[in-house]
């Protein structure tokens, strides 16, 4: 009851704000997600289209789930670049156009859900399906192999750093990591029970201002309201910065870049390289999938140029290391 009561309240609180604020119905059409505007699977005959942003929309379920030919749970990290990605793979494999489906859910819930045996609830619906690929940080990907989840080897393809993500305007006037450990300034952050980007965080958090910087940020503020812990922060992050329920929020750069480019009144601030943390991303098939054929060659399209050029264009880089 007490979760209820919460989300209620914060719901109405951001009415209030695109009420007090006067942003149009038009406006609140572009802050509320899906971002993709239906773009996800362009293969697909989508039939009757009702999306309702903030009412009844699933931004994180692309594609059907009738009979898939290659399904993909992928960290939601990179949301945005998997509908280029796909539309280009179906150029090079069209007996896949329009069977593929996908998640974009944090890597952690993803995980639960396979411990589900791939049945989720959203809302009213509940339904199953069965992944052939995991995607999500190395870190990941290899314990996930190590437990047998996953089949293994780890397919390297892409790097990223974090950056802070602001309000267009920065009413906070942030301008690196310490300034998130100031009184007053408002986050919204990364859950570490549910986002596997926090433990980077932290240990940026860390190298900017020691332990005690860390500490403020995820025990201090939390406990005083001052900051918001997230469960799916690729969404999360920028609507509350847009409602303005917060000043700044540490994401990947390229999901700062994505909002930027999407011309959402989004901003960032660069984390410099000696606080910052790289993260390698990962895929490989999952144990016993559906479809190995299938699986194999979207891992090895994503080491292709054709795929690191899409990456590109959100600031990810090739990822240069051993295999």
């Amino acid at each position: 009851m007490q979760k209820e009561t919460h989300h209620r309240v914060a719901a109405l609180a951001a009415a209030s704000f695109l009420a007090l604020s006067g942003v149009n119905a038009q406006a609140q059409k572009e802050i509320f997600p899906p971002w993709s505007h239906g773009k996800n699977a362009p293969a697909i005959d989508k039939g009757l289209e009702f999306t309702v942003p903030e009412v009844d929309n699933l931004p994180d379920f692309h594609g059907s789930i009738e009979n898939p030919q290659l399904v993909i749970f992928v960290g939601g990290n990179y949301f945005f670049a998997m509908a280029p990605l796909v539309a280009a793979f179906e150029k090079d494999h069209p007996d896949l156009k329009g069977r593929i489906y996908y998640e974009t859910l944090p890597p952690g819930i993803l995980i639960k859900q396979m411990e589900a045996k791939g049945t989720i609830t959203v809302g009213n619906m509940t339904w199953t399906v069965h992944p052939d690929v995991y995607a999500a940080g190395l870190k990941t990907v290899d314990t996930l192999i190590h437990k047998g989840m996953l089949a293994g080897p780890a397919v390297r393809y892409v790097t990223n750093d974090l950056a802070i993500m602001i309000p267009k305007d920065n009413p906070a006037h942030i301008t690196g990591l310490a300034d998130l450990g100031k009184p007053g300034v408002r986050l919204v952050m990364p859950n570490p029970e549910y986002e596997g980007v926090a433990r980077q965080i932290k240990i940026s958090l860390e190298k900017a201002g020691g332990k005690a910087l860390e500490q403020t940020v995820y025990d201090t503020k939390v406990k005083k309201g001052e900051t918001i812990l997230t469960q799916i922060h690729h969404r999360q992050t920028p609507i509350y910065l847009m409602l303005g329920r917060a000043d700044a929020g540490v994401t990947w750069k390229s999901e700062a870049l994505f909002q930027e480019q999407a011309g959402h009144p989004i901003g960032h601030i660069a984390i410099p390289s000696k606080d910052n943390t790289t993260a390698i991303y990962a895929a490989t098939a999952v144990k016993g999938a559906a479809h190995p054929k299938a699986a194999r060659e979207w891992l090895d399209f994503l080491a292709s140029p054709k795929a690191l050029d899409i990456f590109k264009r959100y600031g990810f880089k090739a990822y240069t290391g051993a295999p």
